[in-house]
């Protein structure tokens, strides 16, 4: 998926993918399956993914929403916040070890 938003241009295909998560079953309403990826020229993040109505990337169809996809930059922290709530330790520390530390 490529998407440009605010004159910069984000590809699945380019980045590096960090980790994906899911959410429900397909038939849910609230479904999702989402991809956290960074950039790797800028380093910037962004969330790509597909989901049912009630997820942000539902899409308007007449008067309802429906399934969608779309594509959605974060910010560092937004990233690590998506990533500690969905993915593996290890994932994490290998992508975000700087802001990790011992409790």
């Amino acid at each position: 998926m490529k998407k440009i938003i605010n004159g910069l241009r984000y590809d699945t295909e380019k980045a590096v993918k960090i980790g994906q998560a899911d959410h429900l079953y397909q038939s849910d309403f609230g479904w999702w399956d989402a991809t956290l990826y960074r950039t790797p020229r800028s380093g910037r993040f962004f969330l790509a993914g597909e989901g049912g109505p009630m997820t942000r990337f539902s899409q308007r169809v007449g008067d309802m929403r429906g399934y969608g996809e779309g594509l959605f930059p974060m910010s560092r922290e937004e990233a690590l916040e998506w990533a500690e709530q969905y993915l593996e330790v290890e994932e994490i520390e290998k992508h975000f070890g700087n802001e990790v530390e011992d409790a």
